[in-house]
């Protein structure tokens, strides 16, 4: 896809620059310190096709799919609807709603205690993954499907020992014990697991090889896209970087792949939960650069288009789109649709208490409307896991 402004340093270093790192900090990405010619300025040359899809008419729910825009606030989705000429494939959602995301000790939440609300039905500590103030491991929404006998998979663009993944999958007081979040997957019983990350799985300090013990469980390891493409069955595991992977302009359709071979995977008769992440929106609002931001959020909802085809084919399945919190205070302050332009102010680099949006689609995607806590989306969706 053409864009008409030049992303200087873009191609330059190759991957070999990401891998070189030593830190694993989300900040050092390999363009945290590029500069776009305008960085608050984006055009889009050539918007790409969003589907076109009815909501089915089943009242039965059998499949769950939970997509998570990190730092999706509605005012990038805007961004996103203008710079694509007013089309997203978002468009299609029948309901929406609002979420508040603040956690127990803070009004401004981050991914771990976000995360970790929607994942679980209650809010947590802020840096808390999959558990309580106490520290106690929650029930996960993963979970539950797990009980009730359905597949399970997550698949990302950051870490997946990073905190949205593990919201879902482990327990931690902290987001850092990086290592002890991987291992943790080892035991996890997840049917198909994708992301980044692979040195904490085979470049362990303890000697373990996380990837060998999967294997040894049964899973086919690839870090491919061929690889990926040509797996037939699952469970599978695929680390496709050392830390997360590049940005959306160099990685390629990597989630959208990921995503068709999740829905491929999953699919059976007792139904599967899934969890999406666009983990890199957060990433660019963080660094205040609206053309990367933007192509991620493409890249989301690019899957969350190959997601509605699925479901209004399959007529079961209940799809829910939101943000674990806000990221940028992006204000939109000029540009145009027919151009495909935008111009934008960021009031800060980190997180903001806004309530995020909430889209449903399926059956009973009437029970989203409304404005409630980030622990209620959870809890509502629970209910409809019978």
């Amino acid at each position: 896809m053409k864009r008409s402004i030049l992303l200087i340093g873009l191609v330059l270093g190759g991957s070999a620059c990401a891998f070189a790192q030593v830190d694993t900090g989300r900040d050092l990405s390999k363009y945290a310190d590029d500069k776009f010619r305008d960085d608050d300025k984006y055009h889009v040359e050539t918007p790409y096709e969003t589907v076109t899809v009815k909501q089915p008419k089943s009242r039965r729910i059998k499949n769950v799919i939970v997509m998570i825009g990190d730092g999706m606030c509605m005012e990038a989705v805007t961004v996103g609807w203008t710079l694509n000429g007013g089309h997203l494939n978002l468009d299609n959602f029948p309901v929406a709603g609002y979420s508040r995301t603040y956690c127990t000790d803070r009004l401004i939440t981050d991914s771990c205690a976000g995360g970790t609300a929607i994942s679980s039905g209650a809010k947590t500590k802020y840096g808390y993954i999959g558990q309580d103030v106490d520290g106690n491991p929650f029930v996960t929404l993963l979970h539950r499907a797990q009980q009730k006998g359905m597949r399970t998979g997550v698949a990302v663009t950051c870490r997946i020992n990073d905190a949205t993944p593990a919201d879902f999958v482990c327990h931690a007081p902290d987001r850092h014990m990086e290592a002890e979040i991987a291992a943790q997957y080892v035991d996890s019983g997840v049917d198909f697991i994708t992301g980044g990350g692979r040195k904490f799985w085979d470049q362990r300090e303890d000697g373990r090889n996380l990837i060998e013990e999967m294997k040894a469980k049964g899973y086919t390891f690839v870090d491919t896209q061929e690889d990926l493409m040509n797996v037939q069955k699952g469970p599978l595991v695929g680390l496709f970087a050392p830390l997360d992977m590049d940005p959306v302009l160099d990685r390629g359709p990597v989630l959208e792949n990921c995503t068709e071979k999740a829905l491929e995977l999953l699919d059976n008769k007792k139904g599967f939960f899934l969890m999406i992440e666009g983990s890199q929106i957060d990433d660019w609002a963080h660094r205040n650069k609206v053309g990367h931001m933007a192509e991620e959020l493409f890249d989301f909802d690019k899957c969350i288009g190959k997601v509605l085809e699925f479901a209004e084919k399959d007529g079961h399945t209940l799809v829910i789109v939101t943000a674990d919190h806000g990221t940028g205070g992006l204000t939109l302050v000029g540009g145009s649709l027919e151009d495909r332009s935008v111009k934008v102010h960021f009031s800060t680099k980190g997180h903001h208490g806004i309530v995020v949006p909430v889209f449903a689609y399926g059956p009973h995607a009437e029970d989203f409307i409304g404005v409630y806590e980030n622990a209620e989306l959870s809890n509502r969706i629970r209910k409809l896991m019978k």
